[in-house]
């Protein structure tokens, strides 16, 4: 007499909707390397701010969908990986180390290794259950790949896409990166909180930024990136974050 198997649980389609958005982050970074290679940067800088894009909004639909699971949070993290360590650092490697190889093959390796420690760090936080802060710490992946391209911004949008002098790059990516293994205190969006009566004057305000980044794509971009440098720096001054209890991303 043959047993029979129990039967597979079966799950809904969109229950894959926020893995999907994950891999095909995951072939924006892989693309964008191929593209940076062939010296296209523009669409280089374009895929990895797709993949950024795809990054803040997978763990959201996972939490809407109610199909968060460990293989997503583990995908999600080597994704983040790829994308703002390893395909980042490549794309600002071609784009300004053509004759500085050396000096921009350390500034690389510096910026990937310290993004993938800053993971590690969340990782180990995360299972740990640490209790929830307003501020992260340090510089997450995402806005250190962010700043990593502010050089690239300025360039497209300014100088016509001719790269910066390597050094000034080089010593720029190694202090992104350490910002982004550091404890300094960083602004979270999930702590900023608007009045009601406000909300239109955001909304007008979000308008305006994407006028400016459809019109301005690089300035804007640039614009953006000097703003939020601004806002590590007060949001360091303004918070003293304990040394036990920090939340990580």
């Amino acid at each position: 007499m043959t047993a029979h198997r129990p039967a597979k649980p079966e799950l809904r389609i969109a229950q894959l909707v926020p893995n999907m958005m994950t891999v095909a982050a995951i072939c924006a970074g892989l693309t964008a390397i191929r593209f940076a290679a062939q010296g296209n940067f523009k669409l280089a800088v374009q895929l990895i701010l797709l993949a950024a894009i795809l990054d803040g909004l997978d763990g959201r639909v996972a939490r809407l969908l109610k199909s968060e699971s460990p293989m997503g949070a583990e995908l999600d993290s080597l994704a983040d990986f790829l994308n703002f360590g390893v395909a980042t650092g490549l794309l600002v490697h071609f784009w300004a180390f053509s004759e500085a190889q050396n000096l921009g093959w350390i500034a690389v390796v510096v910026f990937a290794l310290c993004c993938v420690l800053r993971l590690a760090r969340f990782n180990v936080a995360n299972k740990a259950e640490a209790p929830t802060l307003p501020h992260f710490t340090g510089v997450p992946a995402p806005a250190g790949a962010f700043l990593a391209l502010l050089p690239v911004f300025g360039s497209l949008g300014l100088a016509g896409g001719a790269p910066l002098p390597a050094t000034l790059v080089g010593g720029w990516m190694i202090a992104v990166g350490f910002l982004m293994v550091s404890r300094i205190p960083t602004l979270s969006p999930k702590s900023l909180k608007i009045r009601r009566g406000q909300v239109r004057y955001a909304y007008l305000g979000f308008i305006c930024f994407l006028g400016a980044l459809i019109s301005f794509p690089w300035i804007t971009l640039m614009t953006a990136g000097v703003a939020y440098i601004i806002s590590v720096l007060w949001t360091a001054r303004k918070m003293q974050p304990s040394d036990e209890n920090e939340q990580d991303i």
